[in-house]
């Protein structure tokens, strides 16, 4: 990897602009109607990660700045702000039991799944690899943002997470295609499990009103959004940072801390008046700076890493169908469309970028169900990811 003196760009706020930029290429370019297929099923993030990596490869941006170190501070606690505020959770809960409790049991399937996977093949893998562990673990229960919080709270390196991209991408986008193989199923699997199917249409008509409430963001909404997003993020990283550290190896750090403190922080404040900040366009300013984010963490990776990527891609296989064997045996308890089973998979491993892309392939009306069981596994996600976080650093710690 280039070193910081030796790459072509070094000012941190001349890397700002051009990761920037690079962001808003790839999403550009994801809306061109050649290329708009492509990105449905192949998210603009996985390019938001990896571009900036094979700049840093080629020497054009630093693998080290102060940049960095800020956008991790500050710009992740921001973007958990926003995400968290914006919630409707009078909307998840109306998804009704089946489908939460699938979602539940995808996320069971991730914490337990990971150590198991981790104590298989713990002798062939580096020391620090429960931290890449659990740095997935983030990913796979919620998706990016759960993932950049983790990795921050134990101290994934950056080459373990260039190796975790890669696991990420070949074994959750490659369940992903199995999932939308089994669509074609779903009429014998409901069949034979005597399904109950009525409840999949429950919310559909509920998250389309909220997206016909979307006004266009004014300037007075933009600088309120930023103000309060940014001073929430300073108040809860000063918070942590004064509260002390648990764990051996340290789980529970002052990023955690405050990560905890924001999430938590932002749910209770999503039941005020608040949450009405989503019909000015809460969650897209989050998910800005998410990938802004992400695009750092891309420019800190050596692409070397993908050298350790056969062993890790094995675990995660294996992580992947423990999950999988915990969803089955819950939907056959609570006889479960198949539909719940793929989507309660897909909010866990994809997170809100691919849930509602199969949600769509099994119902093409029921995208919106989708993004509500994301969001549903986003919401488990922090907290059920730092307890598989604790778990993997028993075993690899």
């Amino acid at each position: 990897m280039e070193s910081a003196n030796t790459a072509l760009i070094t000012d941190p706020m001349a890397l700002f602009g051009f990761l920037a930029a690079l962001v808003a290429l790839i999403f550009w370019v994801s809306e061109l109607p050649r290329f708009k297929k492509f990105f449905e099923y192949v998210p603009p993030v996985i390019f938001v990660y990896f571009v900036p990596m094979l700049t840093t490869t080629a020497g054009i941006t630093p693998g080290e700045s102060a940049l960095y170190g800020w956008n991790s501070s500050y710009l992740l606690l921001f973007a958990l702000f926003m995400l968290m505020v914006s919630v409707d959770f009078e909307s998840v809960l109306k998804l009704g039991p089946i489908a939460l409790l699938m979602v539940f049991a995808g996320t069971l399937g991730i914490v337990v799944g990971g150590p198991i996977s981790l104590l298989i093949f713990r002798d062939m893998l580096p020391a620090d690899a429960w931290q890449g562990f659990a740095a997935l673990s983030g990913s796979w229960i919620g998706g990016t943002g759960n993932m950049l919080a983790i990795s921050e709270s134990v101290g994934t390196s950056a080459d373990a997470m260039g190796t975790v991209i890669v696991v990420d991408t070949v074994v959750g986008y490659g369940w992903m295609g199995v999932l939308i193989a089994m669509a074609g199923l779903q009429a014998r699997w409901d069949r034979r499990t005597r399904a109950r199917t009525g409840v999949i249409e429950a919310t559909n008509d509920r998250l389309q009103a909220i997206s016909r409430e979307r006004t266009p963001i004014t300037l007075r909404d933009a600088v309120m959004m930023i103000g309060l997003g940014m001073a929430c993020a300073v108040a809860a990283r000063f918070a942590g940072n004064g509260l002390p550290a648990h764990g051996d190896p340290t789980i529970i750090t002052g990023t955690t801390w405050a990560v905890l403190i924001v999430v938590t922080g932002g749910l209770i404040l999503s039941f005020t008046p608040l949450r009405r900040l989503e019909t000015k366009g809460a969650s897209h300013l989050g998910y800005t700076a998410l990938y802004l984010l992400l695009a750092g963490i891309g420019a800190r990776a050596d692409l070397r890493a993908v050298l350790d990527a056969p062993v890790y891609l094995l675990a995660g296989v294996v992580w992947i169908a423990i999950h999988v064997a915990i969803l089955l045996v819950v939907a056959r308890l609570v006889r479960a469309p198949l539909f719940f089973v793929a989507t309660g998979s897909m909010a866990n491993i994809g997170g809100a970028a691919t849930a509602p892309v199969v949600a769509g392939v099994y119902h093409r009306a029921m995208a919106p169900v989708g993004l509500l069981m994301a969001v549903a596994g986003y919401i488990l996600g922090i907290y059920g990811a730092y307890g598989c976080a604790w778990l993997l650093g028993l075993v690899g710690g």
